[in-house]
């Protein structure tokens, strides 16, 4: 139940998600407070987190489920035809300067971010991308 109706919904859509830490954080945090309720456990009971994932059988975790969601919408945006929006809107480029401050993060560096945890460069991943089944092979080893 948990999967079908609360990961569903909060994460409709996240593969166009670029999060920040303290985003995660949030989600961690939303993440536990629906397990121990499922579980009937407050935090007064001083269960750690991971024994609830044991008892629950849940193997990834709310970030890692939106990793394989940005890996997986990575591949299907590298195998789309060139003619497609989508695609025509990942390769593009903005002109113009971008304003002072700490630059937000993009989509692509959380791709950077997700291919180097599989040890792999942006253009390696790019590689796999065009065979599906090896994509989800290399998706599926995190």
């Amino acid at each position: 139940m948990y999967a079908v109706l609360v990961l569903s919904t909060l994460l409709y859509y996240a593969e166009t998600w670029a999060m920040r830490e303290k985003q995660n954080q949030r989600l961690r945090v939303f993440e536990m407070a629906c397990l121990r309720k499922i579980e009937g456990i407050t935090r007064r009971d001083r269960i750690r987190n991971e024994e609830i994932f044991n008892r629950l059988d849940i193997r990834l975790g709310i970030i890692d489920i939106m990793r394989n969601k940005h890996l997986q919408y990575f591949g299907h945006l590298n195998r789309m035809k060139n003619e497609r929006y989508p695609k025509i809107a990942y390769n593009g480029y903005v002109h113009g300067t971008r304003k002072s401050g700490r630059q937000q993060k993009r989509w692509i560096d959380m791709i950077r971010e997700d291919c180097k945890e599989l040890h792999l460069t942006l253009q390696e991943a790019t590689c796999r991308t065009q065979g599906r089944g090896v994509w989800r092979a290399t998706i599926d080893e995190r």
